[in-house]
């Protein structure tokens, strides 16, 4: 899968994201010279943790028979440490419907181990930058 970045429009710092047949943008801040027209990209890598801790709930509390209703989550970050090498992300849980206890542990638990929480905190990540191509 390849997912495409363009700046919008010349001189702007806004971007236009695809993803398959989606469109999504990031921009960054008016006090560092963008419009804050859109996320920027701390506040993408974070939602893609709590997205995925989202649909992780869904997917197996469905498959489990469980009868969650609906998620909410949120994120706090702390980047006072960040240059030193400290990202910090409170996640905070909520889920809703007629589940026991028993059952909202288990979705906790599950959660806690989502795809995306394990990439970022157990994986190392590789990442190539090609060499830069001429425009014509």
């Amino acid at each position: 899968m390849t997912i495409a970045i363009q700046t919008e429009s010349v001189g702007a710092f806004r971007q236009v994201i695809r993803v398959d047949a989606h469109t999504m943008h990031a921009d960054v801040a008016a006090a560092i010279g963008g419009a804050g027209s859109a996320p920027d990209p701390h506040d993408l890598f974070d939602s893609s943790l709590i997205a995925c801790k989202a649909l992780t709930a869904h997917v197996y509390a469905k498959s489990r028979g469980y009868a969650l209703d609906r998620v909410e989550i949120t994120v706090d970050r702390d980047t006072s440490k960040e240059r030193q090498g400290t990202y910090a992300l409170r996640v905070s849980i909520a889920l809703f419907g007629p589940l026991s206890q028993d059952e909202k542990q288990k979705v906790y638990d599950v959660l806690v181990r989502c795809p995306i929480h394990k990439l970022m905190t157990t994986t190392t990540v590789e990442i190539e930058t090609a060499p830069l191509v001429s425009s014509p």
